[in-house]
């Protein structure tokens, strides 16, 4: 039974890397695609998820889900397969998508629990700089004067990062 039991972790374990290696592949021969996500269930359910630093288009999916399928074709694995872009509404995770979205809104958690929904105008592999108007009182006089903010954060002091979509 033991044996058994290794050979299983050990086939698991080459299944892993062979579709790692296909992902590997597929991804050189586009270099402006990347992977966000690969996830591997207990029964070979296999989810990728990639982004771009022109967008992703079906065929890029399509050309990744090809690679992968003939990258086993001569592998004894049985596994299904889904291969999708990052959606509109998933968080950044790495540098390469702030800076793909320079320019636009985002809703930004800090790990201090700040929230700023506010423009990035510039990202590099460090940090990203965000721009914002508030409303605030007048330092002479009544009422309220608009401010421009800027604030610059490090990707590590960032929880969550999500595009703001406006119609």
């Amino acid at each position: 039974m033991r044996h058994a039991k290794r050979a299983s972790f050990y086939k698991k374990m080459n299944f892993k890397e062979a579709i790692k290696s296909c992902i590997n592949n597929a991804l050189e021969s586009n270099p402006s695609l990347f992977l966000i996500n690969l996830t591997i269930t207990e029964t070979n359910k296999v989810s990728v998820v990639i982004d771009g630093d022109n967008g992703v288009t079906i065929q890029d999916c399509i050309e990744i889900s090809k690679s992968v399928d003939s990258g086993l074709a001569d592998k004894d694995f049985d596994f299904s397969l889904d291969v999708a872009s990052a959606g509109v509404s998933s968080p950044l995770v790495f540098e390469r998508q702030y800076i793909k979205n320079v320019g636009r809104n985002l809703k930004i958690t800090t790990l201090n629990n700040e929230v700023f929904e506010a423009n990035l105008v510039a990202a590099n592999n460090e940090k990203i700089t965000i721009e914002w108007q508030s409303r605030e009182p007048k330092k002479i006089g009544k009422g309220k004067e608009t401010v421009n903010n800027t604030k610059e954060i490090v990707y590590s002091d960032i929880k969550e990062a999500i595009v703001l979509i406006s119609f």
